[in-house]
Order: C-alpha cells, then structure tokens, then sequence
C-alpha cells in the first residue's frame, strides 16, 4: 500500500482530532479517532493499558477537571510509516497544558487502520518524558 497525499491529510487530521474531542469533553464522537477494540497504553503515565473505547472513555472522563490533568493537548511533528496490510505507523509529539500553565511533552506512538468508517487509531502507546534525552534521570520519574 502506498500512502496517498490524501490519506497522509485524513491521517493528520485523525491525529489532530484527539485534542480537540478530549479537551472540548465531546467523548461520546472518540468513535471518530478510536477503533472499538483500542488498546492504550500508558503505563509510563501510570494508568497501565487500557483495552476497548469504553475503558478509554470511563479513564477520561475520571481524570476530567483533576489537578493535573492537561486542558490543553497539542500535537505536533507527525511521522508516518507504510506498514502493510492496511495499516500505517504515527509517531508524533504531544505537548499537554495545565490549567496553571504547566505543560509536559510525550510522544504517541499509533498504529492506525483504514476500515469502512476511514482511517482510525487501533493501539496508542504514550511515553511521557521526564528528563531531557541524555541527561541523566536524577529523579527516578522515568523508570
């Protein structure tokens, strides 16, 4: 399978649309971005892995208006790969921002599926990153 132009737009906007659903609390359309049988992981975040839109769905809305938890997501610095088989690999960046201005960087790593609903994210792994790379990891976050 070779990538169109517009496959590599619908992609885009698929990753673009994550921000925009959660930070405007619209999680009844994450059916828009998510396959049904999502796997989610984060356990670098602490949350472990998530299977299926609903257990998506139930976290978000749980960690919706606690300290901590980002009003802003933004994602920048998309990469994709062909992988075969209907499938494409997104790697992009992810900059979360804190109602007290805190912000945070992660990479999201996304297998993505073209199925009869278009282009949809199947398995999201996030990495938050606690220390610069190469710097030494003094606090003990990241392990």
């Amino acid at each position: 399978m070779t990538l169109s132009v517009e496959d590599r737009l619908d992609i885009s906007e698929l990753l673009a649309l994550h921000g925009h659903l959660v930070d405007n609390d619209e999680l009844d359309r994450l059916g828009e971005l998510f396959t049904d049988d999502i796997v989610y992981e984060t356990s670098n975040l602490g949350h472990g892995e998530l299977r299926g839109l609903a257990a998506f769905r139930d976290m978000a809305r749980a960690r919706a208006g606690k300290p901590g938890a980002p009003v802003g997501h933004h994602v920048s610095n998309i990469v994709l790969t062909e992988a075969g088989d209907g499938r494409v690999h997104a790697r992009s960046k992810g900059i979360g921002v804190g109602a007290d201005g805190e912000s945070g960087s992660v990479t999201y790593e996304d297998v993505i599926v073209r199925g009869e609903r278009g282009w949809r994210i199947c398995r999201r792994r996030i990495t938050l990153h606690f220390t610069p790379a190469g710097a030494p990891d003094t606090e003990g976050a990241g392990k």
